[in-house]
């Protein structure tokens, strides 16, 4: 007769299963379903988002939980997270997540075709009833000041609305301070960046790129998608996404984010894949990886150093501008309509003014029909500029359509705790300028498995920053690595 430990674990495995064809079916829609699809693939997915659910949060699953005495640390660990998984999931009923299923995958097509045409009259709709969907979870989850942190805490544990005000709060004056310093410098002229580049060669340099730092495409592969995205189903299979336009950086950085995310999922242990404890422990913890990556790797100097021979290669008229060139103009400062192609100094601008609509929303202080006027309006406040489209304003972001709503500020967390992890891994390893010139990203990578990769979920994120780092999530590393790398690219 098996244990109520050995129970709970077949049951587990069988909603990983569920959920996993769910998230293959998902990446198939963003990727390769053909969009006649759609309606059949809303049927599908939450059907078995449905079942999944339902196999969850059952009486045979909340008694093998109750009746499970842990084995080993390990046992210890997948009670705890499948306790917090199961008293949220408990507090949402079926028939609400096969919605927000369904309605998802309907609203992903509906946002596509809104984008290309600039219709949001169109995806207003289904993105009301989105929003409606984010109130009843929150009253379902139960909250004590702010519907915000029902929704934030589902991706960021122990997550407040409150946290993040003061997040931001810490943050807004310095790095308004430095962008007025550098916007009182020369303009610098990035048009050469702008061009047709050709998509083939494009494509082999990510590639190329993501295989250097370590993203085994053995255990992974990158596809284009509308807006680029990682996900997988056990650390043999890691799926990213990028996509190609005019600017030059777009694919590469692009690339770089998401293998920051893929190699969190690859590095997780192998013993834990298939179970809760496999993957990356927070959205937050999750971004500073995929930051980490893009940013204080991949738009470093010595990074361009070792790479910017091949690039020229590949696209000689970029031949002239030579490495610092290239890094100059990559890391531009200068406020901008798209929050994914955003400069490091203004990035969180964005973040910002999602959290402050998605606030108003919930609240009921902002309406669907005004979001747009809403947007528009912030953007002007925060970065001095207006979308002239709400392709390039509200519609730009595919969070909504999915009914991620809550997610936005875990982006923040994320540039914050990547320069904390960046900070403690300079410590440790010496000199990072000359591992990243030499192309030893494997004791980079190391690293970082060794400390948080291999964590998994087994520890809440708070603790794993704490345990990481030796404090707390905290502002000064970021902003003083922005101000040291900006003062010297625009001669402060």
């Amino acid at each position: 007769m098996s244990t109520a430990l050995e129970t709970l674990k077949s049951r587990l495995a069988d909603v990983n299963a569920l959920h996993s064809a769910v998230a293959l079916m998902d990446w198939d829609q963003q990727t390769y379903m053909p969009h006649g699809g759609a309606d059949a693939r809303a049927i599908h997915t939450s059907t078995l988002s449905r079942m999944a659910h339902e196999m969850f949060v059952a009486d045979e699953t909340q008694k093998a939980l109750q009746g499970a005495t842990p084995e080993g640390p390990d046992d210890e660990a997948l009670l705890r997270v499948v306790k917090r998984d199961l008293e949220l999931a408990t507090k949402l009923p079926s028939k609400l997540v096969e919605e927000k299923t369904r309605l998802a995958s309907v609203a992903h097509e509906e946002w596509v075709k809104a984008r290309a045409e600039n219709d949001y009259a169109s995806f207003a709709p289904t993105l009301a009833r989105m929003f409606e969907i984010a109130k009843e979870e929150a009253d379902h989850l139960g909250y004590t000041d702010d519907p915000y942190d029902a929704l934030l805490n589902q991706y960021e544990e122990g997550g407040t609305a409150k946290d993040v005000r003061a997040m931001f709060d810490a943050i807004r004056g310095p790095q308004v301070e430095l962008v007025k310093a550098i916007g009182g410098q020369p303009k610098v002229d990035d048009s050469i960046l702008y061009g047709d580049w050709e998509e083939a060669k494009q494509r082999e340099f990510t590639l190329m790129l993501i295989k250097e730092v370590g993203f085994d495409l053995e255990r992974g592969r990158q596809d284009t998608a509308p807006h680029p995205f990682c996900t997988g189903w056990s650390i043999g299979d890691t799926r990213l996404t990028t996509r190609f336009k005019p600017y030059i950086g777009s694919a590469i950085f692009g690339s770089m984010h998401e293998a920051g995310h893929g190699v969190y999922e690859q590095g997780s242990p192998e013993k834990w894949d298939l179970t809760p404890l496999a993957g990356g422990v927070s959205l937050g913890v999750h971004e500073s990886q995929s930051r980490l990556w893009e940013n204080i790797v991949g738009r470093s100097l010595p990074f361009w150093k070792r790479f910017f021979p091949q690039l020229a290669e590949k696209f000689p008229v970029l031949s002239g501008l030579g490495a610092e060139g290239y890094y100059r103009l990559i890391n531009k400062v200068e406020p901008s309509l798209i929050r994914v192609e955003a400069d490091e100094v203004t990035y969180n601008l964005h973040v910002m003014v999602r959290f402050e609509i998605e606030s108003a929303m919930l609240k009921g202080e902002l309406d669907v029909k005004s979001l747009p006027d809403a947007w528009n309006a912030k953007y002007e406040e925060y970065l001095g500029i207006t979308p002239p489209s709400d392709a390039d304003g509200c519609l730009q972001d595919v969070h909504w359509s999915q009914g991620s709503i809550g997610y936005f500020p875990t982006y923040t967390m994320g540039n914050l705790l990547s320069y904390q992890f960046w900070t403690k891994l300079q410590e440790d390893l010496g000199d990072t300028d000359a591992l990243i010139e030499g192309g030893e990203f494997g004791k980079i990578l190391g690293w970082l498995r060794d400390n948080i990769y291999v964590k998994g979920r087994s520890m809440p994120p708070k603790d794993l920053v704490q345990h990481v780092t030796g404090r707390p999530m905290d502002a000064k590393p970021y902003l003083d690595g922005l101000k040291e790398k900006y003062s010297d690219l625009y001669g402060l």
